[in-house]
């Protein structure tokens, strides 16, 4: 990115016929994109063969990394066998029954199902419709909105770009949908008041929620749904006895929970699934990412008992479910979930992302202490931010202006760091096959870029 871009080059060609996912097409147009030739461990190397330690994990989701024979050679003997089928119309095949077992028992779904798509947007509207048909065949056919909150990613398709609380995913597109609303961030660190602690908070947030449930109507209201950590949205830890404290009120209206797991499912909080991190105990989960390593595009809804008895029941008088995609239960994609859930299995992944989580976090915490502009570490396992601010004592933000968070973003990539800027948080989520050396290199480049970023600032 920013040297000249060659007629015909991979660059030219792709500035002309390509156009990216959240990507400033201008800004495209003028730096050209950076061409990722290959993988290797939790590195990428540009074509010009410059490394990069990539402490995202691609989208949060290269959770084995860049190049994992185990995952490869997975496809190739599924893609030898039979290279696809569909589960419609009663069809399915070995993998497909083993991995939703598997999902069942690792969700603690007890008596529940699993059903399969390819993407998370896709698994997030699936969860919505599933909810529509529970309330339904209940009688409450008008139990249709949808609660999420602010600052929340859900998926880029139009129900699940609805539920996100971010204007960056409605502005250009006249979203959300009617029916479509949303409830306070859990944000300790932005969303307290003064003199008010944890617990007041989280009451506040609870009191929100029911005042918008009465304020709409409890018979109007559907279901609430929310990841266990805000990811794109700023890597937001809720406090302790949130989701506890919002299940009672979800409860007391009869409205479902639904877990978005795409980001912290499979070991990337600490735990198998982030619900374990925050006390949760959902209706249904969205799975996706982590589920494969992203080297297939896989996704998964785990419904408890009752919302699958609501799906018989619809269709009890001899109709087909009326939902499903060409690819659900696609039988490579599932061959490689089943090789990656064995690998974390076999790596012990809970206990490796809590050691290597602690160590990172434990870098962090020491160069926001150093920092003029650290206003705060925070996240869980594998998964953490830094937010930069302007005053570390009044939390005042920095200047919108400065641009802090891309400025960091530009700087850590020239410096091999691959990160994510969210506003002014810088987000870390790296492979969790990452070791102590790389946690120690992602840990050193990025002290090198902050102060780089402070030199800039004038803060240094």
């Amino acid at each position: 990115m920013n040297k000249p871009v060659l007629p015909n080059s991979v660059e030219a060609r792709d500035i002309a016929y390509h156009l990216h996912s959240q990507t400033n097409p201008t800004l495209m147009e003028e730096r050209g994109p950076l061409v990722v030739a290959r993988g290797e461990g939790v590195r990428i190397y540009d074509e010009a063969g410059k490394s990069y330690i990539d402490a995202m994990a691609g989208l949060w989701c290269a959770s084995l990394g860049f190049s994992n024979e185990r995952l490869a050679a997975a496809a190739g003997r599924q893609y030898a066998q039979l290279g696809f089928y569909h589960t419609f119309f009663q069809r399915t095949m070995e993998g497909v029954a083993t991995l939703a077992e598997k999902l069942v028992e690792l969700t603690g779904m007890e008596g529940g199902k699993a059903y399969f798509a390819t993407s998370g947007s896709e698994a997030n509207e699936t969860m919505v419709k599933l909810a529509w048909v529970y309330h339904t065949v209940r009688g409450r056919p008008t139990k249709r909105k949808v609660i999420a909150r602010d600052r929340a990613f859900h998926g880029s398709t139009i129900a699940a770009a609805s539920m996100c609380g971010l204007g960056f995913m409605h502005r250009e597109f006249g979203l959300p949908l009617p029916g479509f609303l949303h409830t306070i961030c859990p944000d300790p660190y932005r969303g307290m008041l003064e003199g008010e602690d944890e617990a007041a908070f989280v009451e506040r947030l609870a009191a929100e929620l029911e005042k918008l449930i009465l304020r709409e109507g409890p018979d109007s209201i559907a279901a609430f749904i929310a990841e266990p950590i805000n990811a794109g949205g700023g890597i937001i830890l809720p406090p302790k006895g949130y989701f506890a404290r919002i299940q009672q009120v979800l409860k007391k209206y009869d409205i479902l929970f639904l877990d978005d797991e795409i980001v912290c499912g499979f070991g990337r909080t600490g735990n198998w699934f982030g619900k374990e991190t925050v006390d949760a105990s959902p209706d249904m989960m969205a799975l996706a990412k982590g589920l494969s390593s992203s080297y297939f595009p896989i996704s998964a809804v785990v419904v408890a008992p009752a919302i699958y008895e609501a799906v018989k029941e619809f269709n009890k008088a001899g109709g087909n479910f009326g939902h499903g995609f060409t690819n659900s239960g696609h039988p490579v994609g599932v061959a490689v979930a089943l090789e990656a859930i064995k690998i974390y299995e076999e790596m012990g992944i809970v206990e490796h992302v809590r050691t290597m989580g602690a160590r990172l976090r434990g870098h962090f915490e020491r160069i926001g202490a150093a920092s003029p502009i650290v206003g705060q570490v925070r996240g869980a396992g594998l998964m953490l931010g830094i937010e930069l601010v302007a005053d570390k004592q009044s939390r005042a933000p920095l200047d919108p202006h400065l641009q802090a968070g891309p400025a960091f973003d530009q700087i850590a990539y020239e410096n091999g760091l691959i990160a994510r800027c969210m506003g002014d948080v810088l987000g870390f989520s790296p492979p969790l096959i990452v070791n102590e050396a790389e946690v120690d290199e992602i840990a050193g480049r990025c002290e090198a870029s902050l102060k780089q970023l402070e030199r800039k600032l004038g803060v240094a």
